[in-house]
């Protein structure tokens, strides 16, 4: 079973989203399991309004959607994740976006691989020698 990690950026891009090629990656991977990071729950909420602008979905839409797609990932408390792995992964993030720190850390924990649309943490990434980047197109 292949693990991906997937970065917010992605579930908003998967509610945003009109043709919906992402979520159909989401339910149609086969034994791939996708895990995120549990405090992307409060980032969607946190920007829920803007999700709804944007969206021009009404809330009650909106929310089912939401509901569907975290019902198809497994949710990882990112405060268990290991000193070591997140040493890692912000050794990595450094200098591009530490704050993905813990979804690189979980990737590694996981051995998985990272989906996230942020072209330049994944640009980064590859810089320095992370290859582990899930690309639906290649699947």
């Amino acid at each position: 079973m292949n693990a991906v990690v997937v970065d917010t950026n992605i579930l908003f891009s998967m509610l945003l989203s009109r043709h919906g090629r992402l979520r159909d990656v989401l339910f149609h991977a086969g034994d791939t399991r996708f895990y995120c990071c549990r405090f992307s729950i409060v980032e969607l909420f946190k920007h829920k309004q803007k999700l709804l602008a944007c969206s021009k979905l009404e809330e009650p839409d909106l929310l089912e959607a939401l509901n569907v797609i975290l019902g198809r990932l497994s949710f990882y408390d990112e405060l268990s994740l290991t000193t070591s792995s997140l040493r890692q992964a912000f050794d990595l993030c450094a200098g591009i976006d530490e704050k993905d720190t813990p979804f690189v850390a979980l990737t590694i924990e996981l051995n998985g691989e990272l989906w996230s649309g942020d072209k330049e943490l994944v640009r980064g990434l590859r810089d320095k020698g992370f290859q582990r980047i899930f690309i639906p197109e290649s699947r």
